[in-house]
Protein backbone atom coordinates (compact mmCIF):
# COMPACT_ATOMS: atom_id res chain seq x y z
CA UNK A 1 0.00 0.00 0.00
CA UNK A 2 1.59 3.50 -1.09
CA UNK A 3 0.37 6.73 0.36
CA UNK A 4 -0.07 10.01 -2.18
CA UNK A 5 -0.31 13.46 -0.88
CA UNK A 6 -2.69 15.40 -3.23
CA UNK A 7 -3.13 19.33 -2.78
CA UNK A 8 -5.93 21.13 -4.16
CA UNK A 9 -8.26 18.05 -3.24
CA UNK A 10 -11.24 19.70 -2.64
CA UNK A 11 -12.35 19.86 -6.55
CA UNK A 12 -11.43 19.14 -9.91
CA UNK A 13 -8.32 17.11 -10.54
CA UNK A 14 -7.52 16.93 -7.26
CA UNK A 15 -10.91 14.76 -6.56
CA UNK A 16 -11.29 12.79 -9.23
CA UNK A 17 -7.70 11.57 -8.45
CA UNK A 18 -8.12 11.34 -5.19
CA UNK A 19 -10.79 8.73 -5.83
CA UNK A 20 -8.84 6.96 -8.98
CA UNK A 21 -6.15 6.05 -6.40
CA UNK A 22 -8.70 5.10 -3.87
CA UNK A 23 -9.78 2.49 -5.96
CA UNK A 24 -6.15 1.05 -6.27
CA UNK A 25 -3.32 0.19 -3.73
CA UNK A 26 -3.30 3.79 -2.41
CA UNK A 27 -4.30 5.34 1.33
CA UNK A 28 -4.14 9.36 0.60
CA UNK A 29 -3.21 12.45 2.71
CA UNK A 30 -5.91 15.10 1.14
CA UNK A 31 -5.19 18.60 1.36
CA UNK A 32 -6.90 21.86 0.58
CA UNK A 33 -8.70 25.13 2.06
CA UNK A 34 -12.33 23.56 2.34
CA UNK A 35 -12.42 21.32 5.18
CA UNK A 36 -16.14 20.89 4.58
CA UNK A 37 -15.33 19.35 1.55
CA UNK A 38 -12.10 17.57 2.21
CA UNK A 39 -14.49 15.54 4.88
CA UNK A 40 -16.64 14.53 2.18
CA UNK A 41 -14.54 13.76 -0.12
CA UNK A 42 -12.98 11.71 3.18
CA UNK A 43 -16.07 9.71 4.59
CA UNK A 44 -16.73 8.81 0.42
CA UNK A 45 -12.87 7.11 -0.04
CA UNK A 46 -13.61 5.25 3.04
CA UNK A 47 -17.21 4.23 3.09
CA UNK A 48 -16.60 2.79 -0.99
CA UNK A 49 -12.90 1.91 -0.97
CA UNK A 50 -12.10 1.30 2.73
CA UNK A 51 -8.84 3.46 2.08
CA UNK A 52 -7.07 5.22 5.30
CA UNK A 53 -7.44 8.89 4.67
CA UNK A 54 -6.15 11.96 6.37
CA UNK A 55 -6.70 15.29 6.09
CA UNK A 56 -4.70 18.33 6.14
CA UNK A 57 -6.19 21.51 5.77
CA UNK A 58 -4.46 24.74 5.18
CA UNK A 59 -3.50 27.39 2.26
CA UNK A 60 -0.83 26.10 -0.21
CA UNK A 61 -0.21 29.89 -0.24
CA UNK A 62 1.10 30.18 3.24
CA UNK A 63 4.88 28.73 4.22
CA UNK A 64 3.78 28.79 7.54
CA UNK A 65 0.62 26.57 7.09
CA UNK A 66 2.88 24.46 5.07
CA UNK A 67 5.22 24.07 7.44
CA UNK A 68 2.73 23.42 10.49
CA UNK A 69 0.74 20.70 8.45
CA UNK A 70 3.74 18.95 7.32
CA UNK A 71 5.29 18.49 10.53
CA UNK A 72 2.03 17.62 12.23
CA UNK A 73 1.79 14.78 10.25
CA UNK A 74 2.12 10.97 12.43
CA UNK A 75 4.74 8.81 12.60
CA UNK A 76 2.65 6.41 10.19
CA UNK A 77 1.69 8.80 7.61
CA UNK A 78 5.10 10.31 6.98
CA UNK A 79 6.62 7.85 4.72
CA UNK A 80 4.90 9.92 1.50
CA UNK A 81 5.58 7.87 -1.47
CA UNK A 82 3.71 10.22 -3.85
CA UNK A 83 3.60 14.15 -4.00
CA UNK A 84 0.66 15.35 -6.67
CA UNK A 85 1.19 19.04 -6.85
CA UNK A 86 -2.23 20.00 -8.02
CA UNK A 87 -3.43 23.03 -6.39
CA UNK A 88 -3.34 26.00 -9.17
CA UNK A 89 -5.91 28.30 -10.85
CA UNK A 90 -6.32 31.46 -13.18
CA UNK A 91 -7.65 34.24 -12.17
CA UNK A 92 -8.58 37.09 -14.80
CA UNK A 93 -8.29 37.30 -18.35
CA UNK A 94 -6.61 40.89 -19.22
CA UNK A 95 -3.91 42.29 -21.49
CA UNK A 96 -1.36 42.91 -19.59
CA UNK A 97 -1.70 46.55 -19.10
CA UNK A 98 -4.90 46.07 -17.45
CA UNK A 99 -3.53 43.11 -15.21
CA UNK A 100 -5.12 43.25 -11.96
CA UNK A 101 -2.31 43.45 -9.50
CA UNK A 102 -4.40 40.65 -6.91
CA UNK A 103 -5.39 38.33 -9.53
CA UNK A 104 -1.45 38.25 -10.56
CA UNK A 105 -0.53 37.48 -7.06
CA UNK A 106 -2.72 34.92 -6.45
CA UNK A 107 -1.51 33.22 -9.61
CA UNK A 108 1.85 33.52 -8.64
CA UNK A 109 1.18 32.68 -4.93
CA UNK A 110 -0.26 29.76 -5.28
CA UNK A 111 0.74 28.16 -9.26
CA UNK A 112 4.70 28.76 -8.41
CA UNK A 113 4.94 29.39 -4.25
CA UNK A 114 2.68 26.67 -3.17
CA UNK A 115 4.30 24.33 -5.13
CA UNK A 116 7.63 25.11 -4.38
CA UNK A 117 6.75 25.24 -0.07
CA UNK A 118 4.95 21.93 -0.58
CA UNK A 119 7.89 20.18 -3.20
CA UNK A 120 10.67 21.49 0.03
CA UNK A 121 8.84 19.73 2.68
CA UNK A 122 7.99 16.66 1.06
CA UNK A 123 11.47 15.94 -1.24
CA UNK A 124 13.60 15.44 1.64
CA UNK A 125 11.52 13.04 3.45
CA UNK A 126 11.79 11.27 -0.06
CA UNK A 127 15.28 11.34 -0.46
CA UNK A 128 15.34 9.93 3.35
CA UNK A 129 13.25 7.07 2.28
CA UNK A 130 15.15 6.54 -0.95
CA UNK A 131 12.22 6.52 -3.28
CA UNK A 132 9.39 8.18 -4.26
CA UNK A 133 7.34 10.01 -7.37
CA UNK A 134 5.91 13.76 -7.46
CA UNK A 135 3.90 14.96 -10.17
CA UNK A 136 3.14 18.08 -11.14
CA UNK A 137 -0.29 19.43 -12.77
CA UNK A 138 0.80 22.24 -15.52
CA UNK A 139 -0.39 23.02 -18.75
CA UNK A 140 -0.22 23.41 -22.57
CA UNK A 141 -0.02 26.94 -21.32
CA UNK A 142 3.26 26.37 -20.04
CA UNK A 143 4.89 25.98 -23.87
CA UNK A 144 2.71 27.73 -25.98
CA UNK A 145 1.54 31.46 -24.31
CA UNK A 146 -2.28 32.81 -25.83
CA UNK A 147 -3.26 36.59 -26.12
CA UNK A 148 -4.59 37.51 -22.48
CA UNK A 149 -2.74 34.52 -20.85
CA UNK A 150 0.52 36.37 -20.13
CA UNK A 151 0.87 35.87 -15.85
CA UNK A 152 -1.45 32.70 -15.98
CA UNK A 153 1.22 31.23 -18.90
CA UNK A 154 4.80 32.47 -16.86
CA UNK A 155 3.33 30.28 -13.78
CA UNK A 156 2.82 27.57 -16.22
CA UNK A 157 5.91 27.87 -18.05
CA UNK A 158 7.36 28.35 -14.69
CA UNK A 159 6.25 24.68 -13.53
CA UNK A 160 7.87 23.11 -16.19
CA UNK A 161 10.69 24.72 -15.60
CA UNK A 162 10.67 23.42 -12.15
CA UNK A 163 9.08 19.71 -13.06
CA UNK A 164 12.16 19.57 -15.46
CA UNK A 165 14.82 21.00 -13.15
CA UNK A 166 13.13 18.78 -10.18
CA UNK A 167 13.65 15.59 -12.81
CA UNK A 168 17.65 16.56 -12.75
CA UNK A 169 17.88 17.37 -8.84
CA UNK A 170 15.63 13.83 -7.98
CA UNK A 171 17.75 11.33 -10.55
CA UNK A 172 20.75 10.39 -8.22
CA UNK A 173 18.09 10.12 -5.39
CA UNK A 174 15.61 7.44 -7.25
CA UNK A 175 12.52 10.09 -7.39
CA UNK A 176 10.93 10.17 -10.34
CA UNK A 177 9.46 13.14 -11.62
CA UNK A 178 6.78 13.36 -13.92
CA UNK A 179 4.42 16.56 -15.40
CA UNK A 180 0.81 16.42 -17.12
CA UNK A 181 -0.08 19.32 -19.29
CA UNK A 182 -3.70 19.23 -19.92
CA UNK A 183 -5.81 21.70 -22.23
CA UNK A 184 -9.38 22.80 -22.37
CA UNK A 185 -10.38 20.76 -18.98
CA UNK A 186 -13.83 21.19 -17.78
CA UNK A 187 -13.67 21.58 -14.05
CA UNK A 188 -13.91 24.76 -11.31
CA UNK A 189 -10.99 26.56 -13.21
CA UNK A 190 -13.25 29.05 -15.90
CA UNK A 191 -15.95 29.70 -12.78
CA UNK A 192 -12.98 30.66 -10.97
CA UNK A 193 -11.20 32.40 -13.86
CA UNK A 194 -14.03 34.81 -14.44
CA UNK A 195 -14.84 34.75 -11.10
CA UNK A 196 -17.97 33.51 -10.82
CA UNK A 197 -19.25 34.56 -14.34
CA UNK A 198 -21.66 31.23 -15.31
CA UNK A 199 -21.73 32.41 -19.19
CA UNK A 200 -18.33 33.02 -19.33
CA UNK A 201 -17.30 30.04 -18.32
CA UNK A 202 -19.34 27.86 -19.59
CA UNK A 203 -18.43 29.78 -23.03
CA UNK A 204 -15.48 28.23 -22.64
CA UNK A 205 -16.16 24.96 -23.44
CA UNK A 206 -18.82 26.00 -26.07
CA UNK A 207 -19.12 23.54 -29.28
CA UNK A 208 -16.48 21.27 -28.41
CA UNK A 209 -16.37 18.21 -25.57
CA UNK A 210 -13.52 19.18 -23.25
CA UNK A 211 -11.64 17.05 -20.94
CA UNK A 212 -12.92 16.30 -17.77
CA UNK A 213 -11.27 15.62 -13.92
CA UNK A 214 -11.24 11.94 -14.38
CA UNK A 215 -9.34 12.04 -18.21
CA UNK A 216 -6.79 13.47 -16.06
CA UNK A 217 -6.76 11.22 -13.03
CA UNK A 218 -6.37 8.27 -15.37
CA UNK A 219 -3.65 10.08 -16.93
CA UNK A 220 -2.19 10.31 -13.18
CA UNK A 221 -3.24 6.91 -12.61
CA UNK A 222 -1.39 5.49 -15.37
CA UNK A 223 2.03 7.31 -14.96
CA UNK A 224 2.10 6.31 -11.15
CA UNK A 225 1.76 2.91 -12.53
CA UNK A 226 4.53 2.18 -14.74
CA UNK A 227 7.22 -0.77 -13.55
CA UNK A 228 10.01 0.46 -11.18
CA UNK A 229 12.53 1.26 -14.14
CA UNK A 230 10.24 3.41 -15.94
CA UNK A 231 9.67 7.26 -15.66
CA UNK A 232 7.05 9.25 -17.87
CA UNK A 233 8.62 12.54 -17.79
CA UNK A 234 5.98 14.62 -19.64
CA UNK A 235 2.49 13.92 -21.17
CA UNK A 236 0.70 16.82 -23.01
CA UNK A 237 -3.23 16.08 -23.55
CA UNK A 238 -5.83 17.57 -25.48
CA UNK A 239 -9.62 17.09 -25.96
CA UNK A 240 -9.74 15.85 -29.85
CA UNK A 241 -11.44 19.25 -30.53
CA UNK A 242 -7.83 21.12 -29.79
CA UNK A 243 -4.86 21.28 -31.65
CA UNK A 244 -2.97 23.20 -29.05
CA UNK A 245 -3.16 26.43 -27.21
CA UNK A 246 -4.59 28.38 -30.35
CA UNK A 247 -6.37 25.69 -33.04
CA UNK A 248 -9.57 25.13 -31.35
CA UNK A 249 -12.27 23.21 -33.70
CA UNK A 250 -15.87 24.57 -32.18
CA UNK A 251 -18.17 22.28 -34.30
CA UNK A 252 -17.22 18.88 -32.78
Amino acid sequence: MRTALITGATSGIGKATALRLAQDEFNLIITGRRLERLEELKKEIEVKYKKDVLILNFDIRNLDEVNKAIDSLPKHWRKIDVLINNAGLAVGLNHIQDGIIDDWERMIDTNIKGVLYITRKVAPMMIEQGKGHIVNIGSIAGTQVYENGNVYCATKHAMHALSQGMRQDMLKHNIKVSEIRPGLLETEFSMVRFKGDVEKAKSTYQGLTPLFAEDIAEAIHFVLTRPAHVCINDIEVTPVAQANAYYVNRNL
